[in-house]
């Protein structure tokens, strides 16, 4: 019989004339006795593994440990773990009410589900909710619980905006505003942390997630010209974000201040309401907003990833190579940077200039 060591729930053996498919039942607290795999035939049966129980929250766990062996090379990062557990136990919940199990689940099903994402949410949500859905049926395939995918060849709608024109960042003006608004910050702590804070997402391009894994120990103010920053991305990969001097200053200032918080955290920024803990991304992503609002510049799409988009495009149009920017964002290969050249070349190269004058 073929083992499995990803799935911990009881099992008990279940003799059956054909090993059915995954029936889980999806109804929160419900019994799900009928899930088997099958294993080995023998004669007109075969022998199947069936939990005693299993319930939406149970297929999950069994999603996440597929997750964990299976995405980023066996290295998804927590976030990603969290955003795929929550995009299929949406899916699930909308199963639920209609009877319809995973084992039930057909195309005709899966672009139902397509079109009722498609009225709560933007069409790059629903694109990235429906790879979450994808990837639940891809492994629940290949871990042998279900006999065929049914989300092979799911799509998203597409997006008729051209993916230059979704990119949100602010002018020079807006930046400049966006850091001396910082100075209006009800505590000093808050001032200093909060300035250093959007300076590493505006000047240096870092992602909030990085920005909020950063630690003490990640900081080298002896390497380099102005001291560099040690970088977790994506994939579990680490770069060198070099400081100029303004950020460097930024970084000082901010590191007096945190000294006299006397805090046992090792993580860099710490949240300043409740225990000196590590700062979460939904802080961080809180406080931008807040800043981005008093500044005016608050928009749909521009948030805490306008700022990482700011410093590419920004850059690269003050003369800086799309290489060395593609390295310093982090990216695996230089053309996903090659949007932000089409940001600056359409700026630069508007034709109806050349006609000025003549109104």
């Amino acid at each position: 019989m073929r083992q499995t060591d990803v799935i911990d729930v009881e099992y008990r053996r279940v003799e059956t004339p054909a090993a059915g498919p995954w029936e889980v039942v999806v109804s929160a607290g419900a019994e799900a006795p009928a899930m088997s795999q099958e294993s080995e035939v023998r004669g007109q049966g075969s022998v199947a593994l069936a939990p005693v129980t299993l319930d939406i929250e149970g297929i999950l766990d069994l999603f996440d440990a597929w997750m964990k062996l299976d995405v980023g090379n066996g290295r998804a990062s927590p976030l990603t773990l969290i955003s795929y557990r929550s995009d299929v136990r949406q899916h699930l919940s909308w199963l639920a009410p209609q009877g319809i199990t995973p084992a039930a689940v057909t195309p005709f099903t899966l672009k139902a589900y397509r079109a009722h994402l498609g009225t709560q949410y933007k069409v790059t949500t629903v694109g990235r909710k429906l790879a979450s859905i994808r990837h639940f049926y891809q492994m629940a395939q290949a871990h042998g619980f279900l006999p065929t995918n049914a989300s092979y060849g799911l799509k998203s709608r597409g997006d008729p905006t051209e993916q230059s024109e979704r990119i949100k960042y602010l002018t020079l003006m807006d930046l400049k505003a966006l850091f001396a608004a910082t100075e209006t910050a009800r505590e000093p702590a808050a001032q200093f942390r909060d300035k250093c804070i959007l300076a590493l997402m505006a000047i240096h391009g870092l992602r909030v997630c990085e920005v909020s894994r950063l630690d003490l120990a990640d900081v080298d103010l002896e390497a380099g010209e102005a001291g560099e920053l040690s970088v977790l991305g994506k994939g579990e990969k680490r770069r060198k974000a070099r400081l100029t001097d303004e950020t460097r200053l930024a970084l000082e200032k901010w590191l007096a201040v945190r000294r006299l918080m006397h805090a046992d955290s090792p993580a860099l920024f710490l949240a300043l309401s409740g225990p000196a803990e590590r700062i979460s991304t939904r802080g961080l992503r809180a406080m931008t907003d807040g800043y981005l609002v008093k500044i005016g510049a608050k928009k749909p799409g521009v948030s805490c990833h306008a700022l990482r988009h700011t410093y590419a495009t920004q850059t690269l149009a003050a003369g800086a190579s799309l290489l060395a920017i593609s390295g310093s964002l982090g990216h695996s290969s230089v053309t996903t940077t090659q949007v932000y050249a089409q940001i600056v070349d359409k700026a630069r190269n508007n034709p109806a200039k050349f006609l000025m004058g003549i109104l």
